[in-house]
């Protein structure tokens, strides 16, 4: 995976740009982007995102949450797998903190 510095230096960027536009993920975080741009917004957007979350509901929170979705399959969702097979999960966690 490429570093910030090297992300910066344009002779390695354009390799990068290839590297991206053949499928391979160059920037941690950023599975998915046909380019390096798009892997580098993707990778921004998805840290933001669990940071913002996890600060929204706190630390219990998350790890409850990350706990039920770990659970989940193609199947059945994480609660259902959590009742069924009699995981406790404790919801009051992670509701929204008041500001």
């Amino acid at each position: 995976m490429a570093s910030e510095q090297e992300r910066r230096n344009p002779q390695k960027r354009a390799e990068l740009e290839e590297k991206a536009r053949r499928g391979e993920t160059v920037v941690p975080g950023g599975t998915g982007g046909k380019s390096l741009e798009a892997q580098e917004h993707l990778a921004e957007g998805r840290h933001k995102g669990g940071e913002t979350r996890r600060e929204q509901i706190g630390h219990e929170g998350y790890h409850e949450m990350g706990k039920k979705g770990g659970l989940s399959t193609i199947e059945k969702s994480g609660g259902e797998r959590a009742a069924e097979e009699g995981i406790p999960i404790d919801e009051s966690k992670y509701k929204t903190k008041s500001r």
